[in-house]
């Protein structure tokens, strides 16, 4: 079996200027950062509240412990308030040892600066939810999302790598399908663009991989990207 069709849930590393700053924490957040080996922790960053991006905050745990330090949280007020629900332990004033230990920093339309990068946040629409995306530089990160705005759209053009979700191939109610992801792709037109996001009705990796553009290209588990 190519292992490039093991997928766990969707999430991103960034490393810039010796920072480490994860996007999403999702259920599968423990794996990912053991198999991925990655040391050190500064901060995470959340598109949105679904436990599918949101799950696995307790798992920061050992990186608490490691570093002796707090770690910073950014997100929506929406966001922010699911977690303080989600995770009431972690917020109780009599705290029991051992818990995670995080720093709230609520985040709006403008841009906001993470361990020295910046992030400039894209609103898209996931069904009827707002959700953000987010440009670093010349590199756009987007998923779970079903439109994007004109205006919003503006903050994306020039993007020379885009991240974006292409779920599957039959119409979906929250999620981009493969073809409006390709439709999206050749309007913004980045030198070179990966789906995310996918579930197993997208099809199987080499399969689709070989119907795409030459700049197109399915993501995987463990994808490394310099920018």
């Amino acid at each position: 079996m190519d292992y490039r069709d093991k997928r766990l849930r969707s999430s991103l590393h960034i490393e810039n200027q010796g920072a480490s700053i994860v996007i999403d924490t999702g259920p599968d957040f423990r794996m990912q950062m053991l198999q991925n080996a990655i040391p050190r922790l500064d901060a995470v960053v959340y598109t949105h509240e679904h436990k599918d991006h949101t799950a696995g905050l307790d798992d920061i745990r050992p990186y608490n412990f490691k570093q002796q330090t707090d770690i910073p949280l950014f997100g929506t007020a929406q966001v922010l308030n699911q977690i303080k629900t989600e995770f009431a332990y972690i917020f109780s004033k009599n705290k029991y040892p051992g818990i995670p230990r995080v720093l709230i920093h609520e985040i709006g339309n403008a841009p906001f600066e993470v361990e020295g990068t910046t992030f400039t946040p894209i609103q898209v629409m996931h069904h009827k939810l707002p959700v953000f995306g987010f440009r670093i530089g010349d590199f756009t990160y987007i998923t779970d999302a079903n439109y994007i705005s004109p205006e919003e759209i503006e903050k994306i053009k020039g993007t020379k790598i885009l991240v974006l979700n292409a779920l599957q191939i039959k119409p979906h109610i929250s999620h981009f399908t493969l073809n409006e992801a390709l439709s999206f792709v050749q309007e913004i037109n980045p030198e070179y663009a990966y789906f995310t996001h996918i579930s197993h009705k997208l099809g199987l990796h080499q399969q689709v991989q070989s119907s795409l553009p030459a700049n197109v290209a399915l993501a995987f588990d463990g994808l490394q990207i310099e920018t």
